[in-house]
């Protein structure tokens, strides 16, 4: 191998913009959601594990140091245990330097593994999780076609959490729409509470070409939040979580109309006046710059 191309698109969370990534999947392995067109274009697939040891291979040639390895596309939790333990084993053999190895993780794919499976690849270097929650409310995460329930995503979260695994967290603002802004604020700040993840992050909803959800916009059956809704909701959610231990909360992705950051629930009361203050000023982002 001379040349190496990764299957586009390809995403990662923010935090790992300086992370080298492994494609080790292509796609999403739910892939349902009416909200996300971030994997439409692809067909959910399992690399042959040759085929991902000779790119490991590759990238030991090119990149001089990685302490930071994140396993691409969007669930590459969901492999057989099989192929997890020997991707990260070999990656322990040719990146010894990594501090780190992440990977997203859906609400089933965490399922599926026992908790001595998470435990063996924390110990092979599996140092966080990304976990898209979405929202809190049965009835969103039914109408979004999540593929899972609160409580399988609490269940889920949990589990992560209680092996000792970093979790971060994400949900979507504006998700339930005008008719069920205020579900989806509460009850997903009780779902943030009872797994209390290590990190949990807000993005904004975008109404994103070739999505079920932007044809329901068309014909009048959604009705999406205005940017000053977007802040009150999210003002609803903060007030609303009570985590008993350290959790660190970022809303500064490119979606949001406002940056927000804090450790809850410490640091509650300065981020709900900071909504409080774009509120009052109108320092919101245009829609525009949300799509740059």
């Amino acid at each position: 191998m001379t040349v190496y191309e990764y299957d586009y698109p390809l995403y990662r969370p923010p935090s790992e913009a300086y992370s080298l990534i492994i494609q080790a999947t292509l796609g999403c392995s739910q892939n349902k959601c009416t909200f996300c067109s971030m994997y439409k274009s692809k067909k959910f697939t399992i690399k042959p594990l040759e085929q991902i040891k000779k790119e490991i291979d590759f990238f030991r040639i090119y990149v001089k140091k990685a302490e930071r390895i994140f396993l691409a596309d969007g669930d590459a939790l969901i492999m057989p245990m099989k192929i997890l333990k020997e991707i990260f084993i070999y990656i322990n053999e040719k990146f010894p330097e990594a501090e780190r190895i992440s990977l997203y993780g859906s609400p089933k794919s965490i399922l599926l593994k026992t908790p001595e499976e998470l435990l063996e690849l924390k110990n092979l270097g599996l140092g966080l999780i990304y976990l898209g929650v979405e929202s809190g409310s049965d009835k969103i995460l039914s109408s979004v076609k999540k593929g899972v329930s609160r409580e399988e995503i609490i269940a889920a979260g949990k589990k992560v959490k209680k092996v000792g695994i970093p979790l971060s967290v994400t949900a979507v603002a504006g998700l339930g729409g005008k008719e069920n802004s205020i579900e989806h604020a509460v009850e997903t700040a009780s779902l943030i509470s009872e797994i209390n993840p290590d990190y949990f992050g807000v993005l904004t909803l975008m109404l994103e070409e070739g999505t079920e959800l932007l044809e329901e916009y068309k014909k009048g059956n959604f009705i999406p939040l205005s940017s000053y809704e977007i802040l009150e909701e999210t003002k609803l959610m903060i007030k609303n979580i009570n985590v008993k231990e350290k959790c660190i909360f970022r809303s500064n992705h490119a979606s949001n109309y406002v940056s927000l950051k804090g450790t809850l629930p410490y640091e509650k009361e300065n981020i709900l006046k900071t909504i409080d203050s774009a509120l009052e000023n109108n320092e919101i982002k245009s829609e525009f710059l949300r799509r740059l």
